[in-house]
């Protein structure tokens, strides 16, 4: 099995189950894998469309300057996801649950790292977490799955689409839901510059970002961004503020903008409005608008992976609940017949 994975088994997911006598719950009929079996011949043999699983590190984000938390978005989403109804636009079979990344030893490591020396530390660290990713990613995306990751910071964009990239010889295309562009520059890795990383090194072809704020894209980052013609965005305030562009019509744009090879979707919680995440803002897409474009783009064929991140659930059982159910409601949404 891969070093770094935690597999799950029934024992481990039971509890989180409330089970309900004339109904059949996602975690009923989720698939698992059997610990015996290498990695690679368990997910050949598995019949599940998608393979779940957590990167629970706020590692990236602490490299970025931000603020700790994104480790607690995957284990507050799990009690939600188990718990919808399996039915015939939801089915747990098409779903197989690997388990979670660890990197408790790397978050033990940055928390007791000196506050004068943590950024470039966590930088350190996260360079390592992208070799990690990148790995499992390029495993599962060989055995023919689509992964689904639930991070965790941004940073693990960049193993996501490195990983899609070399199981299919070919650089990868991604949609961005994001209110940041995350195309910092190459300054040693963290959770804002790895579209910056994966695109100069040959992985990442096509680049939308859709609902960038305006408020929050540094000048130099703008211009680099205008600068490339294989990077298009939408920023929120053209769609609502001032309404220069339609969002059906830009949603469609960015979809065609991507869709011709195989292409990531990726989701920045930061970009929803009062969701607590690394960078909450009280202004951004509401829930039903991330539904709706993840729904939409994850229909596509050519689809490669979903990866929803920077969710950080630091407070109270408030958080956990807009955190989790949030994820669950864009799972479910990405895998909806």
């Amino acid at each position: 099995m891969h070093s770094r994975l935690v597999i799950y088994d029934l024992q481990k997911i039971t509890s989180y189950i409330q089970v309900r006598k004339g109904e059949g719950k996602f975690g009923e009929h989720i698939k698992l894998l059997s610990k015996d079996d290498p990695l690679e011949v368990a997910l050949l043999e598995s019949n599940a469309k998608y393979v779940l699983f957590g990167i629970p590190e706020d590692i990236g984000v602490i490299g970025n300057f931000g603020k700790p938390g994104t480790r607690g978005a995957w284990q507050s989403c799990l009690p939600f996801l188990l718990n919808i109804q399996n039915n015939k636009f939801v089915k747990g079979k098409e779903v197989l649950l690997l388990g979670h990344m660890d990197f408790e030893e790397e978050l033990r490591e940055i928390d007791k790292t000196p506050l004068g020396e943590r950024v470039e530390k966590a930088r350190e660290l996260t360079a390592y977490i992208d070799t990690e990713v990148t790995d499992l990613i390029r495993l599962i995306v060989q055995c023919g799955k689509i992964p689904i990751a639930i991070g965790g910071g941004h940073n693990n964009a960049y193993g996501m689409i490195k990983g899609t990239a070399l199981a299919q010889n070919a650089a990868v295309n991604c949609l961005n839901i994001d209110a940041h562009s995350d195309f910092r520059k190459r300054e040693g890795r963290h959770s804002g510059n790895a579209f910056r990383y994966a695109f100069k090194e040959g992985f990442l072809h096509h680049y939308y970002i859709m609902g960038m704020q305006e408020n929050y894209s540094p000048k130099k980052v703008h211009k680099s961004l205008k600068a490339e013609r294989r990077i298009r965005f939408s920023t929120f305030e053209e769609l609502f503020v001032r309404k220069e562009k339609e969002f059906n019509f830009e949603l469609k744009e960015a979809i065609e903008f991507v869709k011709n090879t195989k292409f990531g979707i990726e989701v920045d919680m930061d970009s929803i409005v009062h969701a607590p995440s690394s960078a909450q803002s009280n202004s951004g897409f509401h829930l039903n608008h991330l539904r709706e474009m993840v729904y939409k783009a994850g229909s596509h064929k050519n689809v490669a992976y979903l990866h929803i991140c920077e969710g950080s659930p630091l407070h109270d059982d408030q958080d956990r609940f807009q955190i989790g159910k949030a994820i669950s409601f864009l799972i479910s949404d990405f895998i909806r017949k």
